[in-house]
């Protein structure tokens, strides 16, 4: 008896040791996600240059949000179809192919050209206040009436699609830094066009709620390195002799802003 009961506290104790060594082990999960990109010039990497041959026009960089994340985290597969200049329409016409029933992760930046974003900054950078302020609200306009209807599209096509792929969708950030001496726009111009920023931001992330996605916010890790801010700028300014660029995030803006951001809400 005495034995017996010697060798079943050994077991147990063995039993034990192994249990607690299992968890003290580092994970060794394999990357199994099939992860596609999908959207607009931010999600592209418009701005943040090496710009890969075989996008294009389109200007994929590897310095983008989703290049980062295939770089560290490595996919089992990685494919992005960003595309420099896409609507709504352009994800649902040329991207969402890109999607199967084995892709587990998407992630989508998408809705500022439908609203007019590069028309409007070119409206405020030419032409001044009150046009500028009549461009923002146009768009905030439009943005109410359709923006949400629009998403709620691409989001019900990314759903069909790839129906077992966790969804993050990826906002944008403000652009100006308030209440610093800045030169260029006024105060108002800067102030109106963070309104509509805010307004842009705030649907997508009701859509993408509704459509049971997750929405990663980067308003506020980017606070502190926009435009007038103080700090390292990780957006460009206009730039008169590569217009394209301007107002989208540099290759810090995607790494220290979008791409820990992305990181943190898709795992």
């Amino acid at each position: 008896m005495r034995r017996s009961r010697l060798v079943t506290l050994a077991l147990s104790a063995a039993t034990s040791l192994a249990a607690t060594l299992a968890l003290a082990a580092p994970a060794q999960a394999a990357p199994t996600d099939n992860y596609v990109a999908l959207g607009d010039s931010y999600a592209s990497g418009v701005g943040a240059g090496s710009y890969t041959s075989e996008s294009g026009s389109c200007q994929r960089s590897t310095s983008a949000y989703p290049a980062l994340y295939n770089t560290a985290v490595r996919p089992a597969s990685y494919r992005s179809v960003a595309c420099s200049g896409a609507r709504t329409t352009d994800v649902i016409n040329n991207q969402l192919s890109a999607l199967s029933a084995s892709t587990t992760l998407v992630s989508v930046t998408v809705g500022g050209n439908d609203v007019g974003f590069a028309n409007i900054m070119t409206t405020c950078v030419l032409y001044g206040e009150s046009q500028c302020v009549a461009a923002v609200q146009a768009a905030q306009d439009k943005a109410r009436a359709d923006l949400a209807r629009l998403l709620g599209s691409v989001y019900s096509g990314i759903r069909s699609r790839a129906p077992s792929a966790r969804v993050v969708v990826v906002g944008y950030p403000v652009f100006y830094q308030l209440g610093t001496v800045c030169v260029g726009l006024s105060a108002t111009s800067r102030a109106k066009i963070n309104e509509g920023i805010n307004l842009v931001d705030d649907i997508t992330r009701s859509a993408a709620q509704a459509a049971g996605f997750a929405f990663a916010d980067v308003r506020s890790i980017f606070v502190g390195h926009q435009l007038c801010s103080y700090g390292d700028k990780w957006l460009h300014a206009l730039n008169i002799t590569n217009i394209g660029i301007s107002y989208h995030p540099t290759a810090a803006g995607q790494s220290g802003g979008y791409y820990p951001v992305f990181r943190n809400v898709a795992g």
